[in-house]
Parts: C-alpha cells; structure tokens; sequence
C-alpha cells in the first residue's frame, strides 16, 4: 500500500469516531402519529407530507426524530389500543388525525402534547377551552367550527343542485356519534329550503346498514347524496362510492380521496396541506412552546375535485362555470 494512501485511510478512520460520536451526541427526538385512516395511499400520503414539512424545518425522521406511526382506522378498540401503546413510549409530542382519535389520545395523556390534524370542532368537543386558548395539552390544525355554522356543510348541498339540477331530496350520510355529524347536517338543513331540496339524515354505523338506507332511498325517483366527514365515511367509502354508481345517486363528498376512488364532486380542505402546516406546530412543540400557548388554526387551502367520467355514466353535463371552479378534473 501505497504511504498517502495509507495516511488517507488512517485520516478517514480517525474521523469515524467523530462523526459517530457527532450523530450520538445529537438528540433524538420521538414524535407518535396516529392516524384515523388505514394504511392505505391517502393514508401514507398524509404521512408524508408531515413528514416533509418536518424536513423542511430540519426534522428528518431517522436523523434527529423518530416517528413512531399507527393506523387506527375506524375501529374504536384498536384507536384505543394504539393510543395507550404511543403514550407508553413517553413521546414529545403526538400527531393525530379523526376526532375518535384525538377523544382516545385525551383519555390517554394529560401531559404529552397533542396536535390536531383534520378534526373538527375542537371546542364542543371539549377537547380545547377556546380557539385562540387552548388551555392543555391540545392544539392543531383542524377542518371547522362550529363557530362558522358549519358553512362548508351548505356549500356541498349547492354543488349538489349545481351538478344536478333534478334532484329534490338528498341523502345525508353522517356518523351521528359526533358532534361534526350534527352540526354538519343542522347546515345542510339550514340550506335546503332556499334550493327546493328536501334532506334527510341517514346514519352511518355498519356496511349491512349502509346499504340498506342508500338502497331504500333510491328506489324514489331525483335523488343525491351528501357525505359529510367522518372517519367512519372514509372506512366505508369503496361502499358508499359503488351503491351510489350503481343507484345512480350523484354524490357530494367531503374529501378528494373519494372522487380519485370513483365519486362524483368533493369539496372541502386539502387534508395533506393540514399535515405539513401541523409539521410547524410540532417543530415549536419540539423547542420548547407550549399547547396551551398555540391557537388552534382554521384550514387555508380549499379544493375542488369534480370527476367527469363519472358525471357522463350518470348523464350529467357539468356546468362550465362549475368546472372553471374546479382544482382538479379527472377525466
């Protein structure tokens, strides 16, 4: 061997040690995550865009955070599970989406931060004192107040009647166990009447039951659909999406992920914005500020999604104006 090469590889040795010891002696932080959804695309990329908005701030899982994430999905028990499971770990800070997950995490910790990420209605939840006080040991980023009368809620009624001009009555789909299940049909409701609509709520628990409602409605003639957000909507949405096609019921929905997987319109908050804004929480969380010191934050980016091909097999002609509106068209 020759002498420099041999000095190189003696310097590069030396320098092993320093560098392992640099990366031990930086600490590593642990951040739960857990998710209302299942392990699925939507899912993952929610996860990444937490992920990469921890990245863009200096936080990258496997250096100086690790990430410890669960999917929880619809089901009570395993959320619970799973929520006992992350705060037995003692991390810094928790990030968790749904209201069933949030409601478990509060149950399982008074004292380890928790970050909202798509919930809604914070406040008569009780799972903060106010928006801009929090109070504990929760804050976020969520989807609506019931402050704002649920607005959003009335808007999917009118892109309902936009894109279906025929319809007379509309189905509610709802989980009626939470308080966004409520409220979200009190302003659906609200609206009805000025669009010459005729709404009834229909509860979501089980697929048997699912089925059962949606098919006993279409069996009227000028009907649709409205889903306002729920975990257990999101569960049942390859269901919810094939009984209206094959009903011919055109849907509203409260989430993209259910037009990319089939559905006619959704419209509400980019849910994968709501977790890379929750990354700029969880990086204050991290250095030192307090839940309690951080204001819940209302949604910033809105989208639109219609999907034409669906809107052709119901025979339905998208106004133009609607699709000038629109932020994604799947074709």
């Amino acid at each position: 061997m020759r002498r420099r090469t041999f000095i190189t590889l003696l310097g590069g040795a030396a320098a092993w040690p320093l560098a392992a010891r640099a990366q031990q002696g930086e600490r590593v932080r642990r951040i739960g995550l857990l998710m209302g959804t299942a392990d699925d695309r939507e899912g993952q990329t929610r996860v990444a865009a937490l992920k990469q908005g921890l990245q863009e701030l200096g936080w990258t899982d496997g250096r100086n955070i690790q990430i410890e994430t669960r999917f929880g999905g619809a089901d009570a028990a395993r959320i619970q599970a799973y929520a006992a499971e992350l705060v037995a770990l003692a991390p810094d800070v928790i990030v968790g989406q749904t209201t069933p997950v949030i409601r478990a995490l509060r149950q399982a910790t008074s004292s380890i931060p928790i970050i909202m990420a798509a919930v809604s209605d914070p406040v008569d939840q009780g799972f903060v004192s106010s928006l801009a006080h929090p109070g504990g040991n929760i804050t976020g980023y969520v989807t609506g107040f019931s402050q704002f009368k649920y607005g959003l809620s009335g808007e999917w009624l009118e892109l309902l009647k936009e894109v279906a001009p025929k319809v007379t009555r509309a189905a509610v789909i709802r989980d009626p166990t939470i308080a966004p299940g409520i409220g979200q049909f009190g302003a659906i409701q609200a609206v009805a009447p000025s669009l010459g609509l005729e709404v009834s709520p229909f509860n979501v628990r089980d697929a048997g039951e699912i089925e059962r409602t949606i098919t006993a409605f279409s069996r009227s003639s000028n009907g649709g659909l409205i889903v306002t957000g729920s975990a257990l909507a999101v569960v049942h949405r390859e269901l919810i999406i094939a009984l209206a096609a094959r009903n011919n019921l055109p849907a509203v929905y409260f989430e993209r992920l259910f037009v990319a997987r089939g559905g006619l319109v959704s419209y509400g908050p980019d849910l994968s914005d709501q977790f890379r804004r929750a990354a700029g929480y969880v990086d204050r969380i991290l250095k030192g500020t307090k839940p309690a010191d951080l204001p819940v934050q209302a949604p910033t980016k809105y989208e639109l999604v219609i999907n034409l091909k669906v809107a052709k097999a119901l025979g339905l002609e998208v106004p133009p104006t609607l699709l000038a509106r629109a932020d994604e068209v799947i074709e």
